[in-house]
């Protein structure tokens, strides 16, 4: 062989391998090559409002301050709604008297109050009938009136239908409540519970109380602000979890699948955050409304949201961030 040929032999062998060992001395991907993707800090917020009207009171946080889930953050004047309360707490105690009153039948010594009206009542009625009879054969002869014969008669008539009322009203005396009568009473209790719950909800909507952890953001009223039912009183940040809203072209659309790992990066810091792919959109976003060519759909872009493991106050609602894919075989791996 020609030493000119061995010359541009071993020349060709050394690009090669130079080639090989440094990716296309750059010029393509290597097989840890990085893959980006640009995103936002999610902005979650929440307008924190009262279920019920009011003058506002207390008002225990200001912007920038820090809440956790619980905390009561305002509140409107609670004496009208205590006022309810109370009133429908008596008339729940009034239908539960009426009910075991009802249950329980009427009392012996009402009983034997009207048994012994029933036996005041014939005694009047052996009278007027007495005196009724010994006027009629008197009538006869002439010895008693007319007049006063019918006023006899009307006396006996009515001693003998107040004995009929008497005995009429001490068998209802022993008979006791119709189940009836029970039952409505019993649902006038579940009447009076549903007042007083109703009444007790009303109350403990007087009290705004944070949904979840957060930073405040605004602060709209004051102590003293008559607010109407859903009048914004807080703007709330949600920061637990921290996620990050990101967008991939459709070209890289296969890269990405919930759990793969992830490195994030911010411009303010050199820490590398770490996360994993919670979800990926199924539609695209900004693309042109018919795809004809292969140059449009490299327009496509989908959203992909991450989930930050561990993060910290270096993130902020809204900042951008730059997020690293690894294509290696381990990056689908669980996040330490």
């Amino acid at each position: 062989m020609p030493k000119r040929a061995i010359v541009i032999a071993v020349v060709a062998i050394a690009i090669a391998l130079a080639a090989i060992f440094t990716s296309g001395f750059g010029l393509w991907p290597g097989e840890d090559a990085q893959v980006e993707f640009y995103g936002n800090v999610d902005i979650r917020e929440v307008n924190l409002a009262f279920e019920q009207s009011g003058r506002i009171t207390e008002m225990n946080f200001d912007e920038g301050q820090r809440v956790e889930k619980g905390a009561v953050m305002a509140v409107i004047d609670q004496q009208s709604l205590s006022d309810d309360l109370r009133a429908a707490q008596a008339r729940l105690a009034s239908a539960r008297a009426q009910l075991v009153k009802s249950r329980n039948g009427n009392r012996p010594q009402e009983i034997a109050a009207a048994a012994a009206q029933l036996e005041q009542a014939r005694a009047q009625f052996r009278q007027a009938k007495s005196e009724y009879e010994r006027r009629a054969g008197l009538v006869a002869i002439g010895a008693v009136s007319r007049a006063q014969f019918e006023q006899s008669r009307a006396a006996f008539e009515g001693a003998q239908a107040t004995v009929n009322s008497a005995s009429q009203q001490l068998s209802l005396l022993r008979a006791g409540s119709r189940q009836e009568d029970i039952a409505a009473n019993a649902a006038a209790v579940e009447q009076a519970k549903a007042d007083v719950a109703q009444a007790r909800t009303r109350l403990g909507e007087g009290q705004l109380v944070a949904p979840s952890g957060g930073i405040i953001l605004s602060r709209v009223q004051e102590p003293g602000a008559i607010v109407s039912p859903g009048a914004t009183i807080y703007t709330l940040t949600i920061d637990k979890p921290v996620y990050i809203r990101a967008y991939a072209p459709e070209s890289q659309l296969g890269l990405l699948a919930p759990g793969t790992r992830v490195n994030m990066t911010t411009d303010s810091s050199d820490k590398i955050y770490k996360g994993t792919i919670g979800y990926v959109s199924p539609s695209a976003e900004f693309t042109p409304k018919t795809v004809q060519t292969e140059d449009l759909r490299s327009d496509l872009v989908y959203r992909f949201r991450i989930v930050v493991q561990k993060p910290d106050s270096g993130l902020r609602q809204g900042q951008p961030v730059t997020v690293t894919l690894a294509r290696t075989k381990d990056r689908d791996q669980a996040p330490d």
